[in-house]
Formats: C-alpha cells, sequence, structure tokens
C-alpha cells in the first residue's frame, strides 16, 4: 500500500490546470481530497497517467511533483 498526496510546496499550477485535477479527483473519490491510500499496483497506474499531464516535473528539489508517494505502514490506520 502507498500514500499518495498533494504536495503543497510544489509551486506550479500547470498540471493542475492541464488534467491533473480531474485526475486526482477520480482517484479521491469519497476521500478527503488531500491524500489517498491505495494498492501499488493502482498507485503505479495512476502515476503513468499522472507523469502525461504537463507540469509534472518542474518543481523545485524539496518539491519536484505535485504528487507525493509514500509508503504506508502495516500498522498505520487510514
Amino acid at each position: 500500500m502507498v500514500r499518495l498526496a498533494i504536495d503543497y510546496e510544489h509551486p506550479s499550477r500547470t498540471w493542475w490546470e492541464k488534467g491533473g485535477q480531474e485526475l486526482w479527483d477520480g482517484i479521491t473519490e469519497g476521500f478527503d481530497g488531500s491524500s489517498v491510500v491505495l494498492d501499488a499496483s493502482i498507485a503505479t497506474s495512476w502515476l503513468e497517467q499522472a507523469r502525461q499531464i504537463p507540469g509534472w516535473e518542474g518543481g523545485p528539489e524539496y518539491a519536484p511533483h505535485p504528487i507525493t508517494v509514500s509508503p504506508v505502514n502495516e500498522d498505520e490506520d487510514f
């Protein structure tokens, strides 16, 4: 399981405006909207689509993409 979350430190809005918002809304439907926990295979597939949208690349080193990916601990509540 992995967590996808909005990286609020990523300064560009390009990805969101070029289709990223719709892609994000599709995966977070029914959740709080700022993060979602997914099976790794689903997250990988979603990230492949996300990378195709203009604006995915180009953020600063500390926030290179508009969405972050992090592992989920087995004992973590989500």
